[in-house]
């Protein structure tokens, strides 16, 4: 069966209902593992405010969210001390596959993933910690010192060689990607590659009467984004600030929690409460 790409878009002021830095991280701390739950591949983060420059949110939710994607054995090396991680210690684990609790060297198998960070150079190769005692030989690769990898080990013995491995082609669920987008959110529909594209409202389609339509389209594509509204305002609204009609950019505007008991679902409520249902419905088969 085809592998899907499944991506969802929040937008940018999805932390703004709260005011405190510890607030925000832990409401971000709730859409990573919900992503991680659902084998969401991308979060996107759209700018949703066009009377406000939103640079300082979109840039706190991606850190936030990066950084707990990162494996625990890498986040020195690639995270610097930052006022935005001050609280990143309400952060929940994801616990996925690419972080694995192994850190020794001999608990290693062959074949099996990793997630490292370039080290140095050598004419021969690079060398890249895995998270263990002894980082990785990697020959013939090139590199940037510094960058994040991803590996498969193909040889233990008094050292580990590994070679480069594509996230996309591990058969595991190996995390999700962070994209800030400075484009609106009626452009990155447009301008995405997106084969299908669904739109969470309180004002969309019950689930349920449209998900025959949903099956078939999502059986066929490849790439598929789920978007969601703002604390303040939904998708409808969102459009229609850029002069756009939800119903006309999108493929499916569906309501995932028909008949609320409150007059208002916050994002992190309804991003769980979406793929939840999609997941029964659509993603465990992807």
């Amino acid at each position: 069966m085809q592998k899907k790409r499944i991506s969802i878009a929040i937008p940018a002021s999805v932390v703004s209902d709260v005011p405190h830095l510890r607030e925000k991280t832990s409401k971000a701390g709730l859409i990573g593992r919900a992503a991680a739950i659902f084998r969401v591949d991308e979060i996107i983060v759209y700018p949703d405010n066009p009377r406000v420059n939103q640079s300082t949110n979109m840039n706190l939710i991606a850190t936030l969210l990066a950084y707990m994607d990162t494996p625990q054995y890498l986040r020195k090396r690639l995270f610097k001390l930052k006022p935005e991680l001050r609280y990143a210690g309400v952060l929940p684990p994801l616990r996925t596959p690419h972080h694995p609790l192994n850190r020794k060297m001999k608990n290693l198998k062959v074949g099996e993933h990793r997630e490292g960070v370039v080290l140095s150079k050598k004419k021969a190769g690079l060398f890249v910690d895995i998270g263990v005692e002894k980082p990785a030989f990697i020959p013939k690769a090139k590199v940037p010192i510094g960058r994040r990898v991803t590996v498969r080990i193909t040889w233990i013995d008094k050292r580990v060689e590994a070679e480069l491995a594509r996230r996309d082609k591990i058969s595991e669920y190996w995390g999700y990607t962070v994209t800030t987008e400075r484009f609106s959110f009626g452009k990155i529909v447009e301008t995405g590659d997106f084969d299908l594209t669904v739109a969470a409202s309180k004002h969309g389609v019950p689930l349920v009467n449209a998900a025959g339509k949903i099956a078939e389209r999502w059986e066929k594509a490849s790439a598929i984004l789920v978007a969601f509204g703002a604390p303040t305002q939904g998708l409808f609204e969102i459009t229609e600030q850029e002069g756009l009609d939800l119903e006309e950019i999108v493929d499916f505007v569906i309501n995932t929690v028909p008949m609320q008991g409150t007059e208002t679902i916050r994002t992190e409520e309804a991003l769980i409460a979406s793929l939840a249902i999609l997941n029964m419905h659509f993603l465990f088969k992807a």
